[in-house]
């Protein structure tokens, strides 16, 4: 390559570049206003978006429930508790506004089953650590 070809092929590729970037920039645009656009029409099916999420969180709880070791059950049931707890103030936040709507009824069962599970947890946890109790004789 002699030594004017070097600027020339450099000028070219600043050239390129140039290009590619007021494309990158127009492209940049449109994806945002079709992402405005979109928002504006509701979003898009939110519905199977949630409910994807939930099928994903079934299979991963059942297989991480499945694989504990039954030594590590007891720590485990104390965390779900904690999780419990925090569905319990978050379901009463839920509960909180004064008309009726869905939001109160479906909080008013979440606090129902949460206390359950949390006190349905306390119940099994306290009879496990009586089972590693010497028993008197």
């Amino acid at each position: 390559m002699s030594k004017q070809a070097v600027p020339e092929a450099a000028q070219g590729l600043a050239d390129q570049a140039e290009t590619l970037a007021e494309s990158a920039e127009m492209l940049a645009a449109q994806a945002g206003q079709l992402a405005m656009e979109t928002q504006a029409a509701g979003g898009g099916n939110e519905f199977w978006y949630l409910v994807t999420i939930f099928v994903l969180a079934v299979f991963v709880g059942f297989y991480v429930v499945w694989s504990v070791t039954p030594a590590l059950h007891s720590p485990l049931m104390a965390v779900t508790n904690a999780v419990s707890s925090v569905i319990i103030v978050g379901a009463l936040i839920a509960t909180g506004p004064e008309e009726f709507t869905t939001s109160k009824v479906l909080g008013f069962f979440a606090v129902i089953l949460a206390s359950v599970n949390i006190f349905g947890g306390f119940i099994v946890t306290h009879r496990m650590l009586a089972m590693f109790k010497k028993k008197a004789k």
